[in-house]
Formats: structure tokens, C-alpha cells, sequence
């Protein structure tokens, strides 16, 4: 149901023969954008314009940013407080700069992709329409997230910068905020369920007033998720899993309160360390993860190793694990675009209905039997 919220004193401007006249108009109400799931942005329509909110950019955030959404014939009549709001942004957006792969499926998702001009790390790009525009040097390389190439920028002139970080401590998107160009901080990643994830689409359809086509897209993927989240219920046995690998002798894996622990227990299964909690990855010894899932059904995502001779060169421990011996262990490493990006961090959060359709279809093979796994491949 959709609520009203209250608003900040607007001033608008109007001209008058050769004279500008400034109107303080009353405290306004305003319609939220309706949210299943997500909790890392708000939008509030005013009918003129939109506050947009963004919540938690990054885990612990100690501010909130709040931004205009408004068409280029209000905003030329209209006046906001100053220092009321981080940024103006004219919408629909006709240049955009995102900054994490993890943006990129909206854009396509929306038929906006075209907007796109520039990007931090083209490389990890996998989608082919976006390819294509690279190889047509339509989208400039910006180098790298955490020191984007500020000239090549300026001379795109996006009309938003979408940026992603995890403490605030990026200098690079404060230069370019001093610049001109509104930069907003995407949270997506914080948040702890795959459909609040998804439900991101929303705030890009915000920016391209997409919003019906954006509600329409996310609605599906809902629906699909749930459905193979039921059918996943209707199987008895529930294989354990143990997910992750180690690195310098530290174990790294989901703990109990992870989008990726949601995702098992979403399709029926038993996660090892299902009773964790925190914030980030478990950092656990060898011994200690042996212990527990030695004798494991099923190991998915092993880190970045391709094969199981890479994962038993790495340690040759990892060959005493039943799911090792049994050959029953999956990866997203070895689904990659042209040049070596791996697709389900780019796609993943978007389409959490294939991601979980594809365990499914990998720990309870007897459902969803005409399905082929889009993101997970058996090590070989």
C-alpha cells in the first residue's frame, strides 16, 4: 500500500516580466514508491519532481543521500534549498557512467544500455550487447573503481555517475561531484535477500521513468522465484552443502544470514553453518571446516577455481572432501563473457530466480527436468 511522507519547504521560481519572483510553498505530501523487499533506497513522488533516498551504500553507513529526480522543464522553474539534497538529477537520463557490473543488467533489462558511456574495468563486462558497444567505442574505458580516470570522464559528461563503494573513502567520485555531475552511491550489494536485491531495478527505472517496465520486470522474477522456491519444498531430502574454498590458509564461506545462505534454504537444502550470523564472509581454519562437512553431498562455488586439479593443486586437502571424490562440485567460475568476466557477478543479482533454479536443479536434479543451469558447471 502505497504511504504519503512529508517533505522540506520548496522554493520555486518564477519569471515575470523580466522580474524573478520567489514563492515559498507549504509542506507538500507525497506518494512512496511501494517496495517489497529492498531497504536501501526510497523514492517519493511530488508530482514535479522525486526525492530518491538512498539508505545503506555500504554495511555501517553513517549518512543517507538524498537526490532530485526531475524533468529538464520543472527543474528550470523550480528552485530546491541548498544543501537540502546531494545531487539534481534530470531524468529520463540520456549518459550514464556505472561503475560495477552488477549495474549493467538493469540497463538492458530497461532497453537502456544504449545511455551507457563509460565504465570502470570493460573487461569484466560480459553482456553481448554491451560488447558490442565497446568494440564500437561507444562505452570509454575508465580504469578502475577506485580511481576512475576524471578526464576521460568530464569529457563524456554524464548526466549521473552510479557509483558503488564500500566505505565513502573513494576521493575520485568526490572530485567528480565537485565537478558537476551528480554522483549516487548503489547499495544493492548490502542488501540480505535475493529478491531486495533484484528489486534494485526499480531505482534505475526511477532514472529512466521506467518505473511501470521496471515494477513489470521485478514482478516476474518475484514470481518465478517463488514458484521454484514451493517446488523445491515438495522434495523430503534435503543434500548438505559446503560452499566456498580456502585462501592462505583461511577458509572462506556464507555465513547463515548471507544471500547465498537464503539461497539454500530456499531450494530445500542443508547448509552446513546455516546457524551463522554476521556481516561478511566466515573465516574458518581447515580442520574446522573438515570436521563439519567431510562428508558433505554437494560443494558449490569452490572461489575461482576451474577445475577439480586447480582446486586439489591449491591444497591437497580439498581431495579428501566426499563431494571431491564424488565429483559433485559446482562453479560459476567457468560461465564467462568474451574476455574473462564471470557472468553471475554480473547477472546474478538480477536474476536470482535463475540463480536459485539453477541449485535446484543441481541438488534436486528430479525437478525442473527440462531446465539447464545457466550460471553453475560441474568441475571437471
Amino acid at each position: 500500500m502505497k504511504k504519503a511522507i512529508f517533505l522540506l519547504f520548496i522554493v520555486f521560481v518564477f519569471s515575470c516580466k523580466n522580474e524573478t519572483a520567489k514563492h515559498v510553498v507549504k509542506p507538500v505530501d507525497g506518494i512512496q514508491l511501494e517496495l517489497k523487499y529492498a531497504k536501501g533506497f526510497s523514492v517519493t513522488d511530488y508530482s514535479t519532481y522525486k526525492v530518491l533516498n538512498i539508505e545503506n551504500p555500504w554495511p555501517n553507513a553513517e549518512k543517507s543521500y538524498r537526490y532530485v529526480l526531475i524533468n529538464k522543464e520543472n527543474a528550470a522553474k523550480t528552485t530546491f534549498m541548498k544543501d537540502a539534497f546531494d545531487g539534481i538529477i534530470i531524468n529520463p537520463i540520456k549518459k550514464i557512467v556505472v561503475t560495477s557490473t552488477t549495474h549493467i543488467p538493469a540497463l538492458e533489462l530497461l532497453n537502456a544500455e544504449k545511455t551507457l558511456v563509460g565504465f570502470p574495468g570493460t573487461d569484466f563486462i560480459s553482456s553481448e550487447k554491451i560488447r558490442t558497444q565497446i568494440g564500437q567505442g561507444k562505452i570509454r574505458e575508465l580504469g578502475k573503481n577506485e580511481s576512475i580516470n576524471t578526464e576521460v570522464l568530464l569529457t563524456l559528461n554524464p548526466n549521473v555517475v552510479i557509483g558503488f563503494g564500500i566505505d565513502g573513502n573513494n576521493k575520485t567520485f568526490e572530485t567528480i561531484k565537485k565537478s558537476g555531475i551528480p554522483v549516487i552511491y548503489n547499495g544493492d550489494w548490502v542488501e540480505n535477500s535475493p529478491l531486495a536485491k533484484a528489486e534494485w531495478i526499480k531505482f534505475f527505472g526511477e532514472l529512466y521513468n521506467k518505473e511501470k517496465e521496471a515494477d513489470s520486470i521485478f514482478n516476474t522474477i518475484e514470481k518465478n522465484y517463488l514458484e521454484a522456491k514451493k517446488l523445491a519444498q515438495t522434495v523430503k531430502n534435503k543434500p548438505t552443502v559446503l560452499s566456498g574454498a580456502m585462501h592462505s590458509d583461511i577458509w572462506y564461506l556464507p555465513n547463515g544470514t548471507s544471500t547465498e545462505a537464503q539461497l539454500f534454504k530456499d531450494a530445500n537444502l542443508n547448509y552446513l553453518w546455516s546457524d551463522t550470523k554476521g556481516s561478511g564472509s566466515l573465516k574458518l581454519n581447515f580442520e574446522s571446516v573438515f570436521t563439519t562437512a567431510k562428508d558433505a553431498d554437494i560443494w558449490i562455488n569452490p572461489s575461482n577455481y576451474t577445475s577439480l586439479k586447480a582446486l586439489e593443486n591449491s591444497s591437497s586437502h580439498n581431495a579428501m572432501f566426499s563431494a571431491f571424490k564424488n565429483k559433485k562440485v559446482f562453479t560459476i567460475a567457468n560461465t564467462t563473457g568474451k574476455t574473462g568476466g564471470v557472468l553471475y557477478y554480473e547477472l546474478g543479482f538480477a536474476r536470482p530466480d535463475l540463480v536459485l533454479k539453477d541449485i535446484i536443479k543441481i541438488c534436486h536434479p528430479e525437478l525442473l527436468k527440462d531446465y539447464k543451469p545457466f550460471f553453475f558447471k560441474p568441475l571437471k
